[in-house]
């Protein structure tokens, strides 16, 4: 059997395996992509980031929740909304994607190979299809696998009445009443959605609030918005047992005991993908849940070994895979570019209303014993926001008292995750809110608000200054 030889061989081809791949080959390098799915993509494309999104914005149009703030009325929800309709926009996104990441891949001239990848040693990549068995050699190699939906051994999925992330993407019908296990960021998301749409959903999540990495101010607002489309909330509340039973879905919850829905989606988190690569028996150390272990520049054990993305976890935002993997090559090829990540890292959860953050929240400040204050502005007086009819929008900035250094930015409503891009950049120039007053702004947009917000933040300084005088 004779061996392939290249420069690069990644293992995988969602964000960070596309975007890793890409910044080899424009630097001249020989690359293969192997992908043991039909599709290119990853979980990004096909099952994550992209569907769920797209389903966001499907479940706006049909319940008709923007047109009712822009014009006042009672719009109602399309009547007979079947899951055709409902997933169609997804299934055409999604489809449009995958073609994209294949140009780009046959532009810088890569090579896709379809097959399951396992690693023999440091240097070479078995692949297995149905096709036969090859074998290729790199110098080096990028471990790009991504993640899938844990799977808790008491927990009966079927992808008929029980969901996971993934499966929730074929399901046959819109029930009437769900559960939603899990206050992160895919389960709140897809809560927003079903309840968007007039599904009775029920959010029950351990701890006290969903996501508790957002700032508490802006989550308040957020659980008034999803009440206001009839989300219920069980905080601190633990699911104990769930079984199906003929078409319905059983809970039993710690505190409120037995509960009855059509289906349930639970989300329990994920769980990296390197199942059958032979990543341990070549020396590459893994962490929990198999997340492989890599240093600043994405080097595992094996230092001719990289990784990026989902499969050495946290952030495990797309986003953020990309850059990794960028990152991971300029550092195996010794490349004169991109040597960091920047540590200023945006988020956003497409919830319905979406939010966005950069930096530190209020109560993170407290507990460093920062010495800050907030500015604040509101949708509601921003004459976009009044256009658009977003009543409930807000953006909060978060400074020093010292010298109005902004420590951190967090929205709420339309836009918010285009919008903190603004608050990312002053942020990685060290700016302070002073960047916000003294910038011009297009008439009427939401990024006006940022203006107002400064101000607002300029006034409490004042307030706090006088009162630290008199004291």
């Amino acid at each position: 059997m004779t061996t392939e030889r290249y420069d690069l061989i990644v293992v995988g081809s969602g964000p960070a395996g596309e975007k890793g791949a890409a910044q080899a080959a424009y630097f001249g390098k020989r690359v293969a992509i192997i992908e043991r799915a039909e599709h290119v993509g990853g979980a990004g494309i096909n099952t994550g980031t992209v569907p769920s999104k797209t389903l966001r914005e499907a479940a706006l149009y049909f319940s008709g929740i923007r047109q009712r703030g822009l014009y006042g009325i009672d719009y109602s929800l399309k009547e007979n909304l079947s899951v055709k309709d409902f997933m169609h926009r997804e299934h055409v996104v999604v489809n449009k994607e995958r073609h994209i990441i294949a140009r780009n891949l046959q532009r810088h001239n890569i090579d896709l190979i379809h097959g399951n990848a396992s690693l023999v040693d440091a240097h070479t990549v078995r692949v297995e299809s149905p096709k036969g068995e090859t074998t290729l050699a790199a110098d080096f190699i990028l471990i790009a696998t991504g993640s899938s939906p844990h799977h808790p051994p008491e927990i009966p999925f079927d992808g008929d009445l029980i969901f996971d992330s993934d499966t929730i993407l074929r399901m046959n019908r819109i029930p009437k009443t769900m559960a939603v296990v899990g206050g992160g960021v895919i389960g709140s998301e897809y809560a927003s959605i079903f309840a968007a749409l007039g599904v009775d959903v029920t959010l029950i999540e351990s701890k006290e609030r969903i996501l508790s990495f957002i700032d508490s101010e802006i989550i308040e607002r957020l659980r008034y918005q999803l009440s206001l489309i009839g989300l219920h909330f069980a905080l601190g509340e633990k699911m104990t047992e769930i079984s199906r039973h003929e078409h319905h879905v059983h809970l039993t919850l710690e505190q409120a005991g037995e509960m009855e829905f059509d289906v349930a989606l639970i989300s329990a988190g994920r769980q990296s993908n390197v199942q059958g690569l032979g990543l341990e028996q070549i020396g590459v150390t893994l962490g929990n849940r198999g997340l492989v272990i890599v240093n600043e520049k994405y080097q595992t054990s094996v230092p001719n070994i990289y990784a990026a993305g989902d499969v050495i976890g946290f952030p495990a935002l797309a986003s953020t895979s990309m850059e990794q993997a960028r990152v991971a090559m300029v550092h195996a090829f010794d490349l004169a570019y991109k040597e960091h990540m920047s540590s200023i890292l945006p988020l956003a959860v497409y919830t319905i209303p979406e939010m966005s953050s950069v930096g530190l929240t209020e109560d993170e400040c407290r507990a460093k014993n920062i010495s800050c204050l907030v500015g604040r502005a509101y949708y509601e007086h921003n004459a976009r926001g009044q256009i658009i009819g977003d009543m409930s929008g807000m953006i909060k900035l978060v400074f020093a008292t010292a010298d109005k250094k902004l420590l951190g930015a967090h929205i709420i409503g339309e836009q918010a995750s285009e919008l903190i891009h603004i608050a990312s950049h002053v942020m990685m120039a060290n700016g302070s809110i002073d960047v916000f007053i003294d910038a011009v702004y297009n008439y009427p947009t939401l990024a006006d608000t940022y203006k107002y917000a400064a101000y607002d933040g300029l006034g409490n300084l004042e307030k706090w200054n006088a009162s630290n005088k008199k004291s």
